[in-house]
Formats: C-alpha cells, sequence, structure tokens
C-alpha cells in the first residue's frame, strides 16, 4: 500500500468554510477516488504545518491515477483557494504516523 501525504496551512479568516470543504468534499472525494483516508493532524501551536493528513491506496498505479483525474485536479484547486503552503507526498505505507 501506497500512502499519499498532505499538508498545509489555513488562510487567516478561512478556517470555517476549509473545514466545511475537508468534511463535504475532500474526504468523500478522495475515497471516491481510491485513496481511503487514514489521520489527520492539526497543529495548534509550533512551526509545523497546520494540517497534516493521510490516505492510502491499494497501489502505486491506483494512486497516480487518483491524482492524475480531473476529479482531483477540481478538489486540489478549490482547497488551494482555502490554504498556503500546500504540498503533497507519497511513501509507502508503514501503518504509522508518517512525515
Amino acid at each position: 500500500m501506497f500512502k499519499l501525504l498532505l499538508s498545509w496551512n489555513i488562510r487567516p479568516g478561512r478556517e470555517d468554510e476549509c473545514f466545511e470543504f475537508l468534511m463535504r468534499e475532500l474526504g468523500p472525494g478522495l475515497v471516491k477516488l481510491g485513496v481511503h483516508p487514514t489521520d489527520a493532524w492539526y497543529t495548534q501551536y509550533g512551526g509545523s504545518p497546520q494540517v497534516l493528513q493521510g490516505g492510502v491506496a491499494e497501489d502505486l498505479a491506483a494512486l497516480r491515477r487518483a491524482l492524475a483525474s480531473e476529479e482531483w485536479r477540481r478538489i486540489k484547486q478549490k482547497l488551494l483557494t482555502y490554504v498556503t503552503d500546500y504540498q503533497q507526498k507519497i511513501v509507502r505505507a508503514s501503518g504509522e504516523f508518517q512525515l
């Protein structure tokens, strides 16, 4: 299994809208694409990204197909209206918290 790791900071004043988007669109959209959310972390203090989110796919090809899809492009574009410092990476899933 492979894991998609996403991180970002929420734009000031957009917190409520962002969290609503995460619950109503990002999470369900990832599931529809075959990426199953595994964890989400919110950093309240410190210099780390404010939000860290992970999701797994059965294999690397499935994850790459999901990220190349028009649906993912639409979801990501909307996410970028709520966040800054967006980063994503793919790693082999370990079953533990990953950065």
